[in-house]
């Protein structure tokens, strides 16, 4: 089965059994990262859950970005810390941590868009744990 089908598979079950699966292969090899402009491209998918693996995935590889493809992308990939879903926010702002470790030199890009962030658009249910996944990823890059 093709990698990018599996992952936009309408199956979310299966789809996300792949993603958890690429992510730990992806800890150990750059097996993934020739495909990290489709990545990218999921971002535009209809699909909030697709949008956030596409994102995830690129981010993931930044451990192995030896052409600083997360820096040039980083325009295409910022518009998922404004997603419409508060869960996809969360999940980005989680996978930013990787970026941030493998990637320092983005610290500055990420800052920048972190504050631009506007917790009023979610429920006041979400948006506290937004703010609480902001201030962590901000701590983790003082």
């Amino acid at each position: 089965m093709d990698i990018l089908e599996g992952l936009k598979n309408k199956d979310d079950k299966k789809a996300y059994e792949l993603f958890r699966e690429m992510v730990v292969k992806n800890a150990e090899s750059p097996l993934y990262y020739p495909l990290f402009d489709d990545f990218v491209r999921l971002i535009n998918h209809n699909s909030s859950y697709v949008r956030t693996r596409g994102f995830c995935l690129a981010c993931a590889l930044s451990r192995w970005d030896i052409e600083n493809k997360i820096k040039t992308n980083w325009d295409k990939l910022k518009v998922m810390l404004h997603d419409e879903k508060p869960i996809a926010v969360r999940v980005c702002l989680g996978a930013l941590h990787e970026v941030v470790l493998f990637k320092p030199e983005m610290t500055d890009l990420i800052k920048e868009e972190l504050a631009k962030i506007d917790l009023s658009k979610y429920k006041d249910t979400m948006s506290p744990l937004i703010k609480k996944d902001l201030d962590a990823l901000l701590k983790v890059m003082d």
